[in-house]
C-alpha cells in the first residue's frame, strides 16, 4: 500500500510519520483491497485548544473513503479518524458481499 503523509502549516517530525504509518498498515487486517492512503496533519490556526487536524482518504475498490477528525493531539485524532475509516471500509465490504 502506498502511504503518503502531508504536514500543513508545521512540520511533522519523523516520530509522528511513523505513528502515522503505523496506524494506516494496520488498515490491511481489515481489507487487503486498499490500494493507497494519504494522511494530511493539519494545524488549525484557531485559539481552541483542540486545534490538531487528521484527514484520511484510502482509495479502496469500491470507491474512495474519507474521514476527518479533531482533538487536542495529532494521535488521538489519527485514532478517532481511523476508528471512523475502519466503520466505512467494514460497511463498504458488506455492500460488495450483497451484489
Amino acid at each position: 500500500m502506498n502511504i503518503k503523509v502531508h504536514s500543513v502549516r508545521f512540520d511533522a517530525d519523523r516520530k509522528l510519520k511513523q505513528f502515522v504509518n503505523q496506524k494506516i498498515e494496520k488498515l490491511n487486517h481489515f481489507s487487503d483491497g486498499i490500494v493507497s492512503a494519504e494522511v494530511y496533519l493539519r494545524l488549525d490556526n484557531d485559539e481552541d485548544k483542540e486545534n490538531k487536524i487528521a484527514e484520511i482518504k484510502i482509495e479502496y475498490p469500491g470507491g474512495p473513503l474519507f474521514a476527518k477528525k479533531q482533538s487536542k493531539t495529532f494521535e488521538e485524532a489519527m485514532d478517532l479518524a481511523l476508528d471512523a475509516i475502519k466503520k466505512q471500509i467494514v460497511k463498504q465490504k458488506e455492500k460488495m458481499k450483497g451484489i
